[in-house]
Parts: structure tokens; sequence; C-alpha cells
């Protein structure tokens, strides 16, 4: 008897590419002694009051479902936490309890794109931009950053890639995977952009404590008077809690209304536990979190130091835990080079295309590595460029 051929999977899902980053954390997985530097994976334990406090949560019974918003005490402390260092003008019924900032960004996609629309999104960008708008059955639209600008979107040309199909804007600073950090006039005409072009803006901030060298992150939602914007925040990389899985978003009361809704058929809600240690993360000590950023700028300045006079090009990233190194002048595509420079000196980093075609000419270190990881790392590298 013959089977009936099955009808294909989803196109939109099925022909998603596999990140590069994937690769070469498979290929270092199985290299004993490999420097580390190509994932945005903080190196420090959870702080211990935040894990007490999950330990007591569990204790006391929240093992069970919380609302599809989280739970209260949360939401009423991310308000207070944007309305006092964010100058967001929210109260709790705009704050959505997610599952981790990615829960947040993939709910404000399937929230505002249909099929058929355009996004318009980083370049280099975190490589989920494109993907969620693709599986939305939307056409991403590169803006491109550029190196002799710092990475810092230009505003007008980004408004020249408008057109009746676009819905949204996305957003990200301090940025994924050029480390930049967008000015506060950046961020205020990136609003006006939307707001004169009839655009929703997503802004993913994840990052928004891991600034370096002065640097102050500005978020674009206290520029909008209109509800436009939505707002994605972490507790993963702030607090070293990347498995714990709990972030928010931040939008107006129908934007905010129909996260929730749209929450119970992909997830339901944010894990209860979870959810008791991103409050104790809030109401703690939060020394942890400046004696990580110390580290972070440390390394970074070793990192940049080291390779300064290898680099073709210079730029001052000064944020997040990234540093693109440009490596125009080796004449190999950025997936041959983290290849190749894994396998001779056995440094992992990110290939550049991973974040877009345009940045194939770079790769991606993260100094969310030990201190002499970041320092040895860099030293490698120096050397494979100044030999390639």
């Amino acid at each position: 008897m013959n089977k009936t051929a099955m009808r294909p999977l989803a196109s939109s899902s099925s022909s998603m590419p596999i990140s590069g980053i994937r690769l070469i954390m498979g290929m270092a997985s199985e290299m004993q002694g490999a420097i580390r530097m190509e994932a945005g994976q903080p190196n420090f334990p959870t702080p211990a009051h935040i894990i007490e406090a999950a330990h007591q949560a569990a204790l006391d019974g929240y093992t069970a479902y919380t609302p599809n918003a989280g739970l209260a005490p949360l939401r009423e402390l991310c308000a207070e936490k944007v309305r006092q260092e964010n100058q967001i003008d929210a109260q709790a019924e705009n704050i959505v309890v997610t599952v981790g900032s990615e829960g947040a960004v993939a709910s404000a996609f399937v929230a505002v794109v249909e099929n058929g629309d355009e996004v318009l999104i980083p370049e280099p960008g975190w490589t989920n931009y494109a993907m969620l708008t693709r599986a939305r059955g939307a056409e991403p639209v590169p803006y491109l950053l550029r190196e002799e600008d710092n990475f810092i979107p230009d505003p007008e040309a980004v408004e020249a890639l408008v057109t009746p199909r676009t819905k949204m804007l996305v957003v990200n600073t301090p940025a994924n995977p050029t480390g930049a950090v967008y000015p506060e006039e950046t961020a205020r005409r990136l609003v006006e952009l939307a707001n004169r072009r009839n655009l929703y803006l997503l802004s993913d901030e994840a990052y928004e404590k891991l600034t370096f060298q002065g640097a102050r992150h500005v978020s674009p939602a206290r520029f909008d008077a209109e509800g436009r914007v939505v707002s994605a925040f972490s507790f993963s990389k702030t607090y070293a809690m990347t498995g714990w899985r709990v972030g928010f978003a931040v939008a107006s009361g129908e934007t905010a209304r129909l996260i929730v809704r749209l929450q119970e058929p992909y997830y339901s809600c944010a894990p209860s536990i979870s959810q008791k240690a991103a409050e104790a993360a809030l109401l703690g000590p939060q020394e942890p979190v400046r004696e990580m950023i110390k580290a972070y700028a440390r390394r970074q300045r070793v990192v940049l130091d080291t390779l300064r006079f290898a680099m073709s090009a210079h730029y001052e990233p000064n944020g997040a835990f990234y540093i693109l190194v440009n490596i125009a002048d080796s004449g190999m595509d950025s997936f041959s080079f983290a290849q190749a420079l894994l396998r001779e000196t056995g440094v992992a980093t990110a290939p550049g295309a991973t974040f877009g075609e345009a940045a194939d000419k770079y790769v991606r270190l993260s100094v969310a590595a030990p201190d002499e990881d970041c320092a040895e790392g860099a030293r490698r590298l120096r050397e494979y460029l100044n030999n390639s």
C-alpha cells in the first residue's frame, strides 16, 4: 500500500538559517582547552541572594502557574523600575512578564507584524530579528550600521527605507553584536521617525545596564507619547540569570493586553519560581551587578588595547559585552575565518555573517569570559591577524 506523501512543513519556519554561532559552539565543545569567546553567556554565577529567594519561593509553594501577565508584585516592581531608571511612564498594567526578553521580543512581533509587512532591522544585528520577521510571513529590511559611524544608526537613512508596507522599526541599544550605545538624540529621532511614518518601534534593551566609558543608556520609550513603542527588558544579562528565563515587556495598554492574551497559546506564563527570583533581583543588593559591569569594562579594555594595531579600522564599543573585529584584510569570509581561527589557535569567535550579510568582514568577540581567557584570546587573535 502506497503511503500518501506528507504535506510540507511551514516554509517560513523551515527555511530559517542555522546560527553560525551554534556551528562554532559545536566545534569548540569538542576541542579541549578552547578559549570560548563566541557566546553571550555571562561567566558569573547568579548572585546568591537571588538563588536563596528562589529556594524559599519553592518552599513557600510558588510552583504553579501564575497569571499570564505575571505575578502582581513583580509587575509593580518592574513598573517602578522603568519609571525611576528609564523615565518611562508605566504602570503595572503596562508590564507583561515574559519568558526572557526573547519572549517579549517575540510577543511584540506576533502582536504587530502580519503577512506581507516589512520590518526594519539593524545590520549588523541580532539574528532573531530577521528570523522572527520571516516566521510572520513578513520581509526583513536591513538598515546598515557602519563602523565609521561607531555603528550608530542614521535616522535619515533609516527613514529612506520606509515603504507603505513597513510596519515596525527594531532598535537595539546597547547593541548586539556591536556594543554600540545610542546617544539620546538618536533615540529621540528614531521615535519621531516612527511617529511621522506611522510605525511601531520595538526597543530591545536586554543589555541596558551594561554600559562603559561614561556611556549612558537612553530608552526610546521615554520619548513616546503615542503608545508606539514596545520595550523588551531582561534579567538575563544584568543579573547573570540566562537560564532562569524571565524578562518583561513594557507597552501601551492595548498592546500590553494583546501580548498578555498571546502568552496563553505560546507558553502561558513565565516560570513562577523565576518570577520570585526576579523580585529579589530588583529588591536586593545591586553590588554584584556593579562588580560584573566593572569586569566586563576591564576585559573590553584589555581586548581593545591588545587588538588596536591589528585591526584595519577602529571603533569604540561602550556597551553590552561584545566587540566586532574587522577581518577584511585576511581576505576570508567570516565563517571560514572563525573556523580556521578555532582550528589553528583554539579561540572560538562568532562569525559576523550570522548578524547579516554586511557583517561578513567581522567576527564577534564576547568578553563574558574569564579575564585570562579574554587576554589570551585577544593575543592569539592579534597574532593570527598579523600573520594572515
